[in-house]
């Protein structure tokens, strides 16, 4: 759901190796129930606004049925709709739910969990699933929700679960794409020919403007890396696919034709500022970005190398049940009922499409002509993209393949030798 979240994955190196001491505190920053202080009127800890209390619309103090903790990891906007619809959930249900938005996620959970201080469930994108649940820290799901899972997109369904057990419920999916600024691009490119022709006019890195904004790291540059039918990694067959000479050749496109025309720094928040500041006509980035920009930026597929198709990773956002959330039969309604009730709720979804740019997923909204343009940019973008694998193997494949870009970036390596380098790590991790 945000930058922060793809970064996390090249430090993904097993989460079952991670010391089972040592939890890290979780601090709240809000008063009582709403762990991120929304409104302010959270008050005792039962949040919203106390209900009435007397006719069971609303948890009015004494009439929680059941408490569970929510934990996330949000962009501003995308941290505002949360805590509007935690607020709205209170006012109309016995259910307390506490969310608590959590830095370094991963870290967190990988350190809490196992001792007994972790979430009753969190949100993040499907391809933790299969790490996680190898290492014990899911509670699978598999049957025990009122709500059918055919109310979501067949590919919503395939991303909830791994090896034949469902592990949460979805409510959007999110990839890369071409973002443009209306008021420098009228039409957006569809070839990189055509974009280049355009970054030409505005690339002026003396004077702060450039071609594009463009965080050049693994998850951001896939899909140029399959446009011509390379891979990371496949599932089938555990094959590794970084020194196949498609796989250099989509590399070969950012490294060569898009990375000329960005910031020499390649971190996020340098790159994401160039164009939200309206220096830059072009950014490929994710929805979580669109909040962030206060003028008129389109969404496109991203543009097509001569003779490939951009097809990059999508991953399906979703609500995860922790290990433990089980051992109260309370928590356990309650985390399960507030997930049915945020991934089926049509005003909820709609607010994060029209507002963040996210893909619904629940099938009576998905594909819908109604979408907001920035969504159906996004949509188009994914329907060419690559479900992020969920295996546990992908989390060796991260860090090498993001070390392998950085120094043939830098020059340090030539492109072939770094991916030659990485698979031999990657090979070495597995084993």
């Amino acid at each position: 759901m945000t930058w922060k979240r793809r970064k996390l994955l090249t430090t993904l190196g097993g989460t079952g190796a991670v010391a089972l001491a040592g939890c890290a505190s979780v601090e709240e920053d809000g008063n009582g129930g709403n762990g991120n202080g929304g409104n302010g009127n959270g008050g005792n800890g039962n949040g919203g606004n106390g209900g009435n209390g007397d006719d069971g619309n609303g948890n009015g103090g004494d009439t929680v049925s059941g408490e569970a903790e929510l934990w996330y990891d949000l962009q501003e906007g995308e941290l505002e709709i949360m805590e509007s619809s935690l607020e709205e959930y209170r006012s109309s249900t016995d259910f307390e739910i506490e969310g608590v938005d959590i830095a370094e996620m991963q870290d967190r959970l990988t350190s809490a969990i196992p001792t007994g201080e972790g979430p009753d469930m969190f949100i993040w994108a499907h391809d933790w699933a299969g790490d996680f649940s190898d290492s014990q820290f899911l509670t699978p799901q598999t049957g025990n929700f009122d709500v059918s899972m055919d109310a979501f997109t067949p590919a919503a369904q395939d991303a909830v679960e791994f090896e034949g057990e469902v592990y949460g419920l979805p409510f959007g999916a999110e990839t890369v794409a071409l973002i443009y600024n209306r008021e420098m691009v009228e039409e957006p490119p569809e070839t990189i020919e055509e974009m280049q022709s355009i970054m030409d006019e505005y690339h002026d890195p003396a004077n702060n403007q450039y071609g594009l904004s463009y965080n050049i790291d693994a998850y951001f540059v896939s899909g140029y890396a399959h446009a011509f039918g390379g891979f990371y990694y496949q599932t089938d067959g555990h094959e590794l696919g970084l020194t196949k000479q498609e796989t250099i050749d989509g590399l070969n496109v950012v490294i060569e034709e898009l990375d000329p025309y960005s910031p020499d720094d390649p971190n996020y928040d340098p790159q994401a500022a160039v164009f939200a500041e309206g220096n830059a006509p072009f950014a490929i980035n994710g929805p979580w970005e669109l909040g962030n920009v206060d003028f008129d930026a389109g969404v496109a597929k991203l543009p097509a190398p001569e003779g490939g198709t951009p097809a990059p990773y999508s991953g399906v956002q979703m609500f995860y049940f922790a290990d433990g959330v089980e051992d109260e039969e309370s928590t356990i309604e309650a985390a399960r009922d507030f997930a049915e009730w945020y991934t089926t709720n049509t005003d909820v979804l709609t607010e994060l499409a029209e507002e963040q740019g996210f893909i619904p997923v629940l099938d009576e909204l998905a594909g819908s002509e109604d979408l907001p343009d920035a969504v159906q940019g996004f949509s188009a973008s994914a329907a060419d993209g690559t479900p992020m694998p969920a295996h546990p193997r992908m989390n060796d494949v991260w860090e090498p393949t993001e070390d392998a870009i950085s120094n043939a970036l830098t020059g340090e390596m030539s492109l072939e030798d770094a991916l030659a380098e990485a698979e031999e790590r990657v090979r070495d991790n597995w084993e």
